[in-house]
């Protein structure tokens, strides 16, 4: 292809704007995109200009691993973005690049790894079990998400971040606030300040420590001099914040569940698909809104006959990659015996979500508790009563009322 066909072929700019969808409602702008091309160009409510995305899956995967596209030369460039806030800091770890990127991530990946996580499996179910046993004693109606949803993952992150019992009510309170649009870009900005000070005394306090949570890890790896104190913070917070994201996640899974009966029959009768069905609405289940973080190409690149030129944004769509039909036959149709199943809900590359595993315990553990304990449980108003967060950047019902 010729340099002047590349450099006419380029797509018009679409704007994408801020929806807020409920239930497990695609996004129609992105059905859109995807139908439109492999590469497009979108404008974003906030930051400046135009940037790429790409929708298909095998280009989303090489995108996000391919170091010609770059996550710390957002640095300086205002990208079109969808919140006001999420303003790069310079050294947050979803802004680096290898090697500084795997050397702060390798200080915390024991707690990460599938040893890590499963030594938390018992004390998990633990707490999950007094959770479901203070929802059955309260009787319904009851709110999933103020009893279950929002508790558990709340207690699970906080137990491997290493977050005393006292400060977990305003880690939860913090989070919120930064994972939402609505309430503006100072409260949002101010909301993660405050936890970074708190990551900052907790880790701060822990440097001889030889404790197995994030925090100590942390602590330690900046005794030893691998990591800055500053850089310690951006990565804790960063984990919380993702931790904490199960709760929105878990929202949506449970609101189809209880939307679709014939899937919550065959997960009772056949408790064995249950791991295998995770994934499957882990794929399924529209969790964010619109897109993440943007990449900069370093030099000049071609996807499918377009030109992405350096120093260009791009954006990839984990969601969009997750309904390809050439990847995943029927995408739009569930089916818990799909194999392989591929999905990069955790995204992919050297950004791959490291709670993945935790994520995937959590919803395993969520799933067993919830169908085998409270065997009558369904919703307990019309499906589209069900209220939505709004200005949200992880999508996820703000209350799931039901009766059992």
């Amino acid at each position: 292809m010729t340099e002047e066909t590349l450099t006419a072929c380029l797509p018009p700019v679409r704007h994408w704007p801020a929806l807020d969808l409920t239930g497990t409602d695609f996004d129609p702008v992105l059905a859109e995109l995807m139908r439109e091309g492999p590469v497009s160009r979108v404008r974003l409510p906030n930051g400046e200009g135009w940037a790429w995305l790409v929708t298909r899956y095998d280009d989303v995967r090489a995108v996000a691993n391919d170091p010609r596209f770059g996550r710390e030369a957002v640095m300086d460039k205002p990208v079109t973005r969808l919140a006001p806030h999420f303003i790069p800091d310079r050294g947050a770890v979803g802004f680096l690049d290898p090697p500084d990127h795997t050397r702060l991530r390798r200080s915390v990946a024991a707690a990460f790894t599938a040893k890590g996580v499963e030594r938390l499996r018992d004390k998990a179910r633990g707490m999950l079990d007094d959770l479901v046993d203070r929802l059955l004693q309260g009787g319904p109606p009851a709110d999933l998400t103020s009893a279950v949803l929002s508790p558990f993952p709340i207690a699970v992150i906080c137990e491997l971040m290493g977050v005393p019992a006292g400060d977990r009510h305003e880690m939860h309170n913090w989070t919120q606030l930064i994972l939402s649009s609505a309430h503006g870009k100072e409260v949002s900005e101010k909301a993660k300040r405050e936890m970074s000070a708190c990551f900052s005394d907790l880790i701060g306090g822990r440097g001889n420590s030889t404790g197995e949570d994030v925090t100590s890890l942390l602590g330690a790896a900046v005794g030893r001099g691998e990591v800055t104190p500053a850089e310690a913070v951006g990565l804790a917070v960063l984990l919380q914040i993702g931790g904490e994201a199960v709760t929105n996640n878990s929202g949506q899974l449970f609101y189809l569940l209880l939307t679709r009966p014939d899937l919550v029959d065959r997960l009772r009768a056949e408790p064995g698909t249950r791991p295998r069905a995770i994934d499957e609405l882990l794929r399924y289940i529209p969790h964010r809104n619109a897109v993440g973080l943007s990449r900069i190409a370093l030099e000049d690149v071609e996807i499918h006959g377009v030109r992405i030129r350096a120093g260009d944004a791009v954006y990839v769509s984990y969601l969009a990659a997750n309904r390809d039909p050439d990847v995943f036959p029927e995408p739009e149709t569930i089916d818990f015996s799909r194999s392989p199943n591929p999905h990069v809900s955790f995204g992919f590359g050297p950004h791959y979500c490291p709670g993945g595993m935790l994520a995937r315990l959590e919803e395993e553990l969520l799933m067993d508790a919830l169908l085998d304990r409270v065997p009558g449980l369904r919703l307990a108003v019309p499906p589209d009563e069900v209220p939505f967060r709004k200005g949200a950047l992880i999508r996820g019902p703000e209350a799931l009322p039901v009766a059992w």
